[in-house]
């Protein structure tokens, strides 16, 4: 995922910014993150299903997956940022600064971040969904049950 963030950086002509280093570590760890969770899942969730099926489950959990895991990231970066000025841990008025913030980043990836995984990262995620699904084989062995 980081590749994709680079290469769509590279194609707006924005590739030359100094938080390159920080944006492309936060959608490398937020795919691999994704990965790590949703591949179990979407295999546990598509025993016994069709190649079909298999494709759509792996589709969207590592789609949503990614999205989440590297908007999650980007929200703790964005609460380090922002921890200096707020409240100290555990009161009230931390606790609302550090929803808010969080709130507040999410959409700001939503906002701005999603797109660096478009042009790029659609054929890659097609590409490696299929690819899942096809691996997978379609009744699994007695001891992955």
């Amino acid at each position: 995922m980081a590749a994709c963030a680079f290469a769509s950086l590279a194609m707006q002509g924005r590739a030359q910014t100094f938080h390159l280093a920080m944006i492309l570590l936060i959608f490398f760890a937020g795919g691999v993150l994704a990965w790590i969770v949703a591949l179990p899942m979407a295999r546990l969730l598509t025993r016994r299903r069709s190649a079909e099926t298999r494709f759509a489950a792996h589709f969207a959990l590592l789609s949503l997956g990614t999205i989440a895991a590297t908007a999650f990231l980007f929200a703790m970066d964005y609460r380090l940022f922002y921890a200096q000025w707020h409240h100290p841990f555990g009161t009230r008025i931390w606790a609302y600064q550090f929803v808010f913030t969080a709130v507040g980043a999410v959409y700001q990836f939503l906002v701005m971040g999603l797109r660096l995984y478009l042009p790029v990262g659609l054929p890659i995620l097609a590409g490696a969904s299929l690819w899942l699904a096809r691996s997978m084989p379609p009744h699994m062995p007695p001891h992955m049950r």
